[in-house]
């Protein structure tokens, strides 16, 4: 339907060289046809089937069979089942011994918040099988090979990201653990799921988030349904994934690992889903970046097309900028927790590396994604801001992404702790020394932090996670990313404003070497 998207029916992958060039840097060696074959899948049936679900078809709850009996199931659209089970593969790779970088590019193309948020939640069960469950192999590849849907159902009404304030009890009755007084009140999966991991703190266990334990929840039990959900959401965006209240009140559950350890492997499925967050913060804003790029091609104003305004490279170069930097910065941190990710507690100086880099990358791309998207609405002019085109909606989702597994002044209180408890900026500043500019940054950031504490914690988040993408881009081989990387840290790091000579195409416009 190329009356709402310009690039519907289009090679995502192949609109992107800019991708290309970060993943040759950060995973060289990445099957092309598999991305292109997927790149041509986003383009042909993603687009339209997430514009659909969105303005027409989001799910409904089903609360009753036709027996009377509670289902609580989620009422899909019939195009997004479809469309889900074909994407299904791209949770699989890292299980395959094919790494994480493969699934995370493919994250990017598919983008859409609400599609990507249903398989992440369901390969963070996975993960957490694979790691630390090996008893539940079969649970595991019913998720990824079968037709089952996983969830994380951590937040609670009365705690949100403060997991530590989680109400739900775990009693062990017998050889049986059994979950009471559970409120989880943002359900991402709800309705849907057939399996969920769930937070709640043991009997006798200390307070505070330490004294969590983490339970695979089975939709059914017993014969029956296991858990309760109360209702759907009604939200901005990301409408393909459910999400709702679920009740806990006796419902069965298996513990996973070990108790003392809940909080640590909730920590690492976090993880996986804050890369996730980052990658497709990226990945939709690349998809709005591609509207205003066919944009600026086709629209005329005052004799010229947009694309020959002075002011529109301008804003051009600032989206490109904020794309690449983010883009190379996520897949950095991709590729070292690709490098850490099977270790177990207690972890490596890489492993709280690889945790470091995955908040600064969660917070700065979504920061990121979220002004790309303002400016391509704006590039559209009146059109962005309709609803019945793709750019109005492609804000919308991105507003998620600096919520989705915690906001940013929850990433820089993570931030924090990985710096101060377990040390995680000397590896940090050690991988720096390649780039003096990002080093003397990212010292300078460090000592106010120091000085200052939390109340810069946010902002040294940000120098942080700019010293990181500025480091990145260094290592993207090929014109013109030295220049790109000398550009973004003068807009960012250095505060300066963008030179009259940036304005060329080459660095203004990604597809200037395809033409």
């Amino acid at each position: 339907m190329q009356e709402l998207f310009y690039s519907q029916g289009q090679d995502h992958y192949a609109l992107d060289p800019d991708l290309k060039a970060v993943l040759e840097a950060f995973a060289p060696g990445l099957p092309q046809e598999e991305l292109s074959a997927f790149g041509k899948l986003v383009g042909e049936e993603v687009l339209e089937v997430a514009q659909h679900v969105d303005a027409l078809s989001p799910p409904r709850l089903l609360m009753h069979d036709l027996d009377g009996n509670r289902m609580d199931r989620a009422w899909l659209s019939p195009a997004e089942r479809s469309l889900l089970e074909r994407l299904r593969p791209m949770v699989r790779p890292a299980y395959e011994g094919r790494g994480w970088p493969l699934h995370y590019a493919q994250g990017y193309l598919l983008a859409d918040g609400g599609l990507y948020c249903v398989l992440t939640i369901t390969h963070q069960v996975a993960y957490a099988l694979h790691k630390y469950a090996p008893k539940w192999e079969g649970v595991k590849r019913e998720l990824l090979y079968g037709k089952a849907f996983g969830a994380t159902w951590m937040t609670e009404i009365q705690g949100g990201s403060d997991l530590g304030a989680n109400r739900t009890v775990a009693r062990k009755e017998g050889e049986a653990w059994r979950l009471y007084a559970g409120d989880k009140y943002f359900a991402s999966g709800a309705g849907l799921a057939d399996y969920a991991l769930v937070t709640a703190r043991p009997e006798g266990a200390p307070p505070g988030p330490k004294g969590l334990a983490l339970f695979l929840l089975p939709r059914e039990a017993e014969g029956g349904l296991n858990f309760r959900v109360r209702r759907f959401k009604e939200k901005l965006a990301t409408r393909a994934v459910p999400s709702g209240e679920v009740e806990l009140e006796g419902s069965l559950a298996h513990l996973i690992g070990k108790p003392e350890e809940g909080i640590y492997y909730t920590l690492e499925t976090l993880t996986v889903a804050r890369l996730a967050n980052a990658v497709a913060a990226m990945g939709l804003a690349k998809k709005a970046h591609l509207e205003a790029l066919f944009r600026v091609r086709r629209r005329s104003t005052f004799g010229r097309r947009l694309l020959e305004h002075h002011l529109v490279q301008h804003d051009l170069l600032e989206m490109r900028l904020r794309q690449v930097g983010g883009t190379a910065l996520a897949f950095l941190a991709v590729a070292q927790f690709d490098r850490v990710w099977e270790e177990k507690p207690p972890y490596s100086e890489a492993y709280h590396l690889a945790r470091l880099l995955s908040h600064l990358a969660k917070g700065r791309t979504a920061e990121h994604g979220t002004a790309i998207t303002q400016l391509a609405m704006e590039l559209f002019g009146g059109l962005g801001f309709l609803e019945e085109y793709g750019v109005a909606r492609f804000h919308r989702e991105a507003l998620i992404t600096p919520i989705w597994e915690g906001p940013a002044n929850i990433q820089a209180l993570d931030m924090l702790e990985a710096i101060a408890k377990k040390g995680a900026h000397e590896p940090f500043l050690a991988m720096l020394r390649e780039s003096p500019l990002a080093l003397k940054e990212a010292e300078r950031a460090l000592k106010r932090l120091q000085e200052e504490g939390p109340w810069h914690a946010k902002e040294a988040l940000r120098r942080l996670a700019d010293a990181a993408a500025v480091y990145a881009l260094e290592r993207v081989a090929g014109e013109p990313f030295p220049e790109l990387a000398r550009l973004y840290a003068r807009r960012f790091l250095e505060g300066e404003a963008l030179p009259a000579q940036a304005g060329k195409p080459r660095l203004y416009d990604p597809w200037w070497s395809l033409s």
